[in-house]
């Protein structure tokens, strides 16, 4: 059975947000004329991007995507000490946000299941499609094929909502019910799926593999440290974004002109669960499933410098994953300051992004792939029917789409101006938290 947050119903409050708060006067970003569906890509989109498929482990001397020190399994830190001596995840990641500077790393390729945290890409994905005042009235229809176990904010049929209020849903309380109503007002999971997956492609988050909008546990479903802090820095650049990942609390519609209260789960942006707030915390998404375990992507700023933290799949309880963040994040902001760069973040190829690789063919994903990541396997079973939904319609818009979206790419990167897009600035408030069992956030 699905498991609903209980709601304390009462009347409506809404409390606006500022969505330029934190930010550098002059630094506020929106892409929305980057995405892509400024390159056309509307309905020519790869099968192979909604079809599961293994991924192939790179080939001895391929390209590393942001540098060659990030294939490495140990840490990887230059020209700074102090690096907090208890952590026990399996991956991690500290750069700067503005720069893309990476300070220092752990297996920051490592392909991993991501959980929720994969719902950053799918917000840097759909976010700029529709205006946030928009209204939708849910159906049963979208509401169809949600995994059972999923983390809902209680989204219900024949209840109208506003765009920002299914975007509340998904940030606060990483609400599935809010991502596959969002992905059906998008054209539906199939289409979401491949949109998300040629977003990665042009992020060059090349250990990302999507297989549903949401991040619940799918075989084959993967992305790693390096791809997770990718998303937080594209995302964190549009205001809405920012806004949203650093909301603590909103009023979410129960029917008629009652409301109940929902608040974000991210423990280092409420100071639940015994954890203090962190001073600065932008956000941006933290995740949880019985397979994945935790993971979390963190943003905080201090005296005008921005850092990005992911941290996953930690051995220790549900806190670990924060207060590794936080030791991170202070890390950063002291001794980091120091560090020389062990990598970079690298920019989209539609924003003049330059290509990793040399290849630019079919093959790319696979040579120009971080070879410290296992692949991941093919997908099956119920993971594959969602996919298909939409059936030959859906197949045949998809045909063709490969060679197109290629054209499509190269064309945008030849209209691009030279030199590198404005850096992003700094965001505000984040949110964290997870629950026990199979729920996942």
């Amino acid at each position: 059975m699905l498991a609903l947050y209980g709601p304390g119903v009462r009347e409506s409050t809404r409390s606006p947000h500022d969505p330029s708060h934190g930010l550098p006067h002059g630094r506020s970003h929106d892409l929305s004329r980057r995405s892509l569906l400024g390159l056309g890509l509307t309905t020519a989109l790869p099968l192979a991007a909604v079809t599961a498929r293994p991924a192939a482990a790179a080939p001895e001397g391929a390209p590393t995507i942001g540098g060659e020190r990030l294939a490495r399994g140990g840490v990887q830190v230059s020209g700074a000490a102090g690096l907090p001596t208890k952590l026990n995840s399996r991956a991690w990641l500290v750069a700067e946000w503005e720069t893309g500077h990476v300070l220092a790393a752990y297996r920051a390729h490592q392909r991993l299941a991501p959980a929720s945290t994969l719902k950053m890409l799918f917000a840097d994905t759909v976010l700029r499609k529709f205006d946030r005042a928009e209204r939708h009235t849910v159906t049963e229809a979208d509401l169809a094929g949600i995994p059972e176990g999923s983390s809902l904010v209680g989204i219900r049929p024949g209840i109208s909502y506003t765009v920002e209020q299914l975007w509340q849903g998904v940030f606060l309380r990483s609400g599935n019910d809010a991502v596959h109503v969002l992905a059906h007002m998008n054209g539906g999971v199939a289409r979401t799926v491949a949109e998300m997956q040629a977003r990665a492609d042009d992020l060059q988050a090349l250990d990302t593999h999507v297989v549903s909008p949401d991040g619940f546990d799918h075989p084959g479903q993967l992305s790693s440290a390096y791809d997770l802090t990718l998303f937080a820095r594209h995302g964190l650049r549009n205001a809405d974004f920012r806004a949203y990942c650093g909301t603590r609390t909103a009023d979410f519609p129960a029917g008629g002109r009652k409301t109940f209260q929902i608040q974000n789960t991210d423990r280092l942006l409420t100071g639940a669960w015994g954890l203090r707030t962190y001073d600065g915390l932008i956000g941006v998404k933290n995740g949880y499933t019985s397979n994945a375990g935790n993971t979390f992507t963190g943003a905080a700023v201090r005296d005008g410098r921005t850092l990005l933290v992911t941290v996953m799949h930690p051995e220790a309880g549900s806190n670990a994953v924060y207060e590794e963040t936080a030791a991170l994040l202070d890390w950063g902001f002291t001794h980091g300051r120091s560090a020389q760069p062990v990598g970079a973040l690298v920019e989209p190829i539609s924003e003049g992004g330059a290509r990793a690789g040399a290849s630019s063919g079919p093959g790319r994903r696979k040579t120009a792939r971080a070879a410290a990541g296992a692949p991941g396997a093919a997908a099956d079973g119920p993971s594959t029917l969602r996919l298909l939904e939409g059936g030959a319609g859906t197949v045949a818009l998809l045909a063709g789409g490969a060679w197109a979206l290629r054209r499509r790419l190269r064309r945008r990167k030849a209209s691009v101006a030279s030199g590198r897009p404005s850096a992003p600035g700094a965001a505000t408030g984040a949110p964290t938290g997870d629950s026990g069992g199979r729920h996942r956030r």
